[in-house]
């Protein structure tokens, strides 16, 4: 009897485990972090929230526009995944590039940042509007990624990671931004979270 229950309860743990590998929303390996509210503004100068993106599945970076190094390509691979979702005809997925240099990146900055890129504004907003220190708790805080000014710098320490977030909010997952982009990884997990 008692071997029974010892099997049992290893079976229930291995189940429980199970689940909590594949996450609530079918994604393998859900980070499921919670993400807190934000309200910011955008490179049109308009409001932008947490709230603005409920019920959608959306992708999000930190970068900044006087990057010497890792900001460009990553922009240009999160255009690349913008028109990758448009060509497979995947729509309600958004796109948020958070400033990591807020007193530069003022939101006509950041529109002049994207049109290089000719990026489609209808579902990307590069976020500003807030100070050095918040946007470095609000990284730490939320998606585990560093977010550095060194003083009398102008080049900002950041990570290049893409983040995946569903439609509660929650992030799921991150992939490499900069290099080896895993493209159809992150299209997968996209077409996952809309059929759940």
């Amino acid at each position: 009897m008692r071997k029974l229950q010892l099997l049992m309860a290893a079976m229930g743990a291995s189940i429980l485990l199970l689940l909590t590998a594949c996450g609530s929303n079918g994604v393998p390996d859900a980070k499921n972090w919670d993400l807190e509210e934000f309200s910011y503004i955008d490179q049109e100068g308009k409001p932008f929230s947490k709230s603005d993106l409920k019920g959608k599945v959306w992708v999000a970076d930190f970068i900044f526009t006087s990057c010497e190094t890792v900001c460009l390509p990553m922009t240009s691979n999160m255009t690349k995944l913008q028109q990758q979702l448009k060509d497979e005809g995947i729509k309600d997925v958004e796109f948020v590039s958070f400033s990591v240099d807020p007193e530069i990146d003022k939101p006509d900055v950041l529109k002049k940042f994207g049109d290089q890129f000719n990026v489609d504004y209808g579902n990307w907003h590069f976020l500003t509007g807030y100070g050095q220190e918040e946007i470095e708790q609000f990284a730490l805080d939320n998606f585990k990624t560093i977010v550095k000014k060194p003083e009398a710098e102008d080049q900002v320490i950041h990570g290049t990671s893409f983040f995946l977030i569903d439609q509660e909010g929650k992030i799921i997952m991150d992939y490499t931004g900069l290099q080896d982009i895993p493209f159809d990884e992150i299209i997968k997990h996209i077409k996952i979270l809309q059929n759940y």
